[in-house]
């Protein structure tokens, strides 16, 4: 038998003891418990998707019957798995037993430290671009930073949700039984399920996922075509699904998924990486206003990231409203007293830091090969989410509301840093030393600090028992950037700020969408 090689994060953090409050974090990987829920969310089918115009907007064929030639053979196969199971096939059962959502979105995060690598420059001292057009000449495509994997994770969790949506219309239009309900015979090696079991879930799950993570990660299609096929056999050799349930699933995933891929082939992030004009154009802006433009501090100089970045096409609100209502005023005049005084609190940070703060810049950090600051709270919500014993489709609803949020505070911060071009500590006194590298864009405002506020919110929603811990942790993720001495105590104030009107526009959509 071929062998089955299973897999678990490429990004395991020692656990460290936050010592500002009474949480600790623990990043490790962690042995889910199977999916078997409190609730079976029946009635998904009719919840409001993001994206799709209907549950039904994509057919799933009726299935054959139970009584079938064709039905009793596929039976049959599931018990030929399960006649001659091996310790590794049963590992792989109770792997991806935890959740197709889960487990898709770990696979996530592992591409994006992967490929969270700046470029190194040319010998001509400038720098290449990744390209999606040629994704595996060097530099290979992506580079997985912050926006981009904010962008991606949100991509992979929105599709998941309407095809979870999709699949559950259709569960209850056929109501066909599971096959261990069919035939005794079949053990069941996870959790009974009380749902019909066509379509499959995980199957409409890794369906969406894996035509999402093509588009997101050209050149892994062949790891990503492995792990699909060890969730499909899993299905089966669990008696959860025969092979026609995972077949009609991933096909309505699929068909799904070209929806979320032909809007993130518009929504304009193709072009978020500027060009020269743009850049000298945006930094000439910034002096017309008296100010000092940020600049980078690289050797030789880098292009800003993404400068553009902020023109994408958001999911919880569109342009105007950010410019009107989310982008943040402007921040303290680089010649103000309020500057100069915010300026000297970061020198002093960096020349006396105790242990704790020292502790919570590093916890925090994220910085290359991690799965950035968007993937450290995806890691949060799954770890808890997995002990609340939630149903497929609102896993899918959950983290779709995280990462849409995620990857819209992404949009608002970098809007922000570049209307307003601000320069970083180290770049105005030269005594500044960071602690854990320099970003190369501009200061105001900070990304951690939008990211975090925005998903603290969403999950003060979610889990509203632990809503203070998640405004610890968002507080203490801003904090660390003064600690770092990478951000003034504004870009971290206004961030959160920011984070948590865009929070608030998803907790909005998720009251409308009925599944509360």
């Amino acid at each position: 038998m071929k062998k089955i090689f299973l897999y678990s994060s490429l990004v395991a953090i020692a656990a460290i003891s936050l010592m500002a409050c009474s949480k600790q974090i623990n990043e490790v990987n962690m042995s889910y418990p199977a999916i078997d829920p409190v609730r079976t969310d029946a009635n998904a089918g009719t919840w409001k998707p993001l994206l799709l115009t209907s549950p039904s907007e994509f057919t799933c064929p009726a299935p054959i019957a139970t009584a079938s030639p064709d039905y009793v053979l596929q039976l049959n196969e599931i018990k030929s798995f399960q006649d001659d199971i091996t310790s590794e096939e049963k590992a792989l059962v109770k792997y991806w037993g935890a959740g197709a959502v889960l487990r898709w979105n770990e696979i996530m995060r592992e591409l994006v430290a992967k490929h969270n690598i700046p470029p190194y420059q040319n010998p001509d001292g400038t720098y290449p671009i990744p390209s999606a057009a040629n994704p595996l000449a060097y530099p290979t495509f992506p580079f997985a930073n912050p926006p981009y994997a904010a962008r991606a994770y949100a991509y992979l969790s929105a599709a998941q949700y309407d095809a979870c949506i999709a699949g559950y219309h259709y569960k209850s239009v056929y109501n066909r039984s599971a096959p261990f309900k069919v035939d005794t015979l079949i053990r069941t090696l996870l959790p009974k399920s009380s749902l019909p079991s066509y379509p499959s879930e995980d199957a409409v799950v890794m369906g969406a996922s894996v035509e999402l993570l093509k588009l997101l990660f050209p050149g892994d299609q062949d790891y990503i075509d492995q792990r699909a096929a060890e969730h499909k056999r899993a299905r089966l050799i669990s008696g959860a699904n025969v092979r026609s349930d995972l077949d009609a699933g991933e096909n309505l995933g699929k068909a799904v998924a070209a929806k979320f891929v032909a809007r993130a082939r518009g929504d304009r992030a193709g072009a978020a990486v500027g060009n020269p004009a743009i850049w000298a154009q945006t930094e000439a802006d910034c002096v017309a206003r008296g100010e000092i433009p940020w600049i980078s501090q690289e050797t030789p100089k880098r292009p800003g990231m993404l400068p553009l970045f902020g023109k994408v096409r958001a999911w919880l609100f569109d342009s105007a409203t950010m410019v009107n209502a989310v982008r943040p005023g402007p921040p303290p005049l680089t010649g103000s007293q309020e500057f100069k005084t915010e300026l000297e609190e970061i020198y002093r940070y960096s020349k006396n830091l105790s242990s704790s703060q020292r502790a919570i810049a590093h916890f925090w950090a994220d910085g290359l090969n991690t799965y950035t600051p968007p993937g450290h709270w995806n890691y949060i919500a799954a770890n808890d989410f997995a002990l609340l014993n939630f149903s497929e489709a609102r896993w899918a609803r959950n983290m779709a509301l995280l990462n849409i949020s995620l990857m819209d505070a992404g949009i608002a911060c970098w809007d922000a840093k570049y209307f307003y071009y601000n320069p970083r500590p180290s770049h105005m006194d030269s005594r500044i030393k960071t602690v854990t590298g320099l970003p190369n864009f501009p200061s105001y405002i900070s990304g951690h600090s939008t990211f975090s506020g925005a998903a603290a919110t969403v999950l003060a929603y979610i889990v509203p028992s632990k809503a203070a811990d998640y405004m610890a942790m968002a507080k203490d993720a801003s904090l660390s950037r003064m600690y770092g001495a990478i951000h003034y105590r504004s870009d971290c104030d206004k961030g959160l700020e920011t984070g948590y009107k865009v929070g608030n526009y998803a907790v909005t959509k998720g009251h409308l969408d009925g599944a509360e």
